[in-house]
């Protein structure tokens, strides 16, 4: 839909400014004067490509972050708590949006609010940036007139979150890319190296040691066969990124990480800790509990968790307690269980869910430093191991050389 910027005078004659879409300037005119507006200029914006084809590029190629999400929702918060009307707020937050995608979004989110939608029907029609938690949270809400202070929870939850992401991401780089580095020194190794080096053993009698003769058929192979190489690893990830993508794959999967050293317990843990901060966020959102328990079964990503989660729904809606149900898949920590079942108790379900959160969070930032930590020698000394095999594949046939001179 075109967007078009104005120029015009409202009901007090004062001058205003902004941007609107329509189909075309006949329905831009109509919704600004619908709003009390008098237009007195208004031009249609286009990002244009150098052929001046008048397609939106940037914003079609545009991508809309999750930290965007999160600035726009405390900023939209901050407003409504200051007893600013929705669409007044809205069309303060849409001028302010500097990438265009998003803009586009919240014209139409705009748009459609001050033609009768309410908030959290608007954004339902964009799911591709506006979650199921996100959406129900608002109509939570809207419902019970504490729109500012859901939108302050999202934010803070929208915020944790990509702080969660990102130290994940931060701390699994460094290995990584240690990882990368490595790999590329003894590739170099095996294919530039060892073949001049173990030519002055071509003209031998005696039988070269196993580790040689090793060394220098995966040198040749590295250097003859590449390609192969390189299209069997190709068709490795590919069909098991496609094997995953299946529903028995996806099971299978997160049923055997759950159980590797280390990496499980890091799985768990992270998966524990988006339960309980999205649950308890919903809950003090004052979205109901079954609804809640359909929106967070979406949030954890590992299946096996995601079905006992499932079950324990299931089990509420027949009236029985949320932490037997999790307690029983053996999935969740008997510590979760009973931090669960005293909150169910007492009427602190939400709290004690934050609890855990926050102490399954701070569990989490120990494991990923405590892994990194250990990643680091462990991948020097497996780089180490390589280069001593390799150096010890050289040494053996000069020194039995040697000896045969002496």
């Amino acid at each position: 839909m075109p967007l078009f910027e104005y120029k015009g005078l409202d009901q007090s004659g004062k001058n205003v400014k902004g941007r609107i879409d329509g189909d075309n300037q006949k329905v831009a005119r109509a919704k600004l004067r619908k709003q009390g507006i008098f237009p007195t200029q208004l031009t249609e914006k286009k990002v244009t490509d150098k052929a001046g084809s008048g397609i939106n590029l940037k914003a079609f190629f545009q991508r809309i972050t999750v930290n965007e999400i999160a600035i726009m929702t405390r900023q939209l918060a901050t407003l409504s708590k200051a007893h600013i009307p929705l669409v007044d707020a809205l069309v303060a937050i849409t001028d302010q949006i500097e990438n265009e995608k998003l803009k586009l979004i919240m014209t139409d989110v705009k748009e459609q609010v001050n033609e009768g939608a309410s908030f959290a029907q608007a954004l339902e029609k964009h799911p591709q940036v506006f979650s199921n938690l996100f959406v129900n949270m608002v109509k939570a809400g809207e419902s019970s007139g504490t729109l500012d202070s859901v939108l302050l929870r999202l934010a803070d939850f929208t915020e944790a979150s990509v702080k969660l992401k990102n130290k994940v991401v931060g701390s699994m780089t460094y290995p990584i890319l240690m990882m990368v580095v490595g790999t590329a020194i003894v590739s170099g190794l095996f294919i530039f190296v060892i073949p001049k080096i173990t030519a002055i053993f071509s003209d031998m009698e005696r039988a070269l040691p196993l580790i040689t003769q090793i060394v220098i058929k995966i040198s040749d192979l590295l250097r003859t066969q590449w390609y192969l190489i390189i299209t069997g690893l190709l068709a490795i990830v590919y069909f098991t990124r496609k094997f995953l993508k299946t529903n028995k794959g996806k099971q299978l999967f997160d049923k055997w990480i759950l159980k590797v050293p280390v990496l499980g317990r890091l799985v768990r843990i992270l998966a524990i800790s988006r339960f309980a901060q999205t649950l308890s966020t919903l809950l003090q959102g004052g979205v109901p509990l079954l609804s809640a328990m359909d929106i967070v079964k979406n949030v954890v990503d590992n299946t096996t968790i995601q079905r006992a989660i499932i079950e324990a729904r299931n089990n509420i809606s027949e009236g029985e307690s949320l932490a037997a149900p999790l307690k029983e898949s053996g999935h969740f920590p008997p510590m979760v269980t009973h931090m669960i079942a005293i909150g169910e108790k007492s009427g602190e379900l939400e709290n004690m869910l934050n609890t855990i959160a926050e102490t399954y969070e701070e569990e989490l930032n120990t494991t990923l430093s405590a892994m990194t930590q250990l990643l680091e020698p462990l991948m020097i000394v497996v780089m180490g191991a390589v280069v001593g095999v390799i150096v010890m594949a050289i040494l053996l046939p000069i020194l039995d050389l040697n000896n045969i001179s002496g």
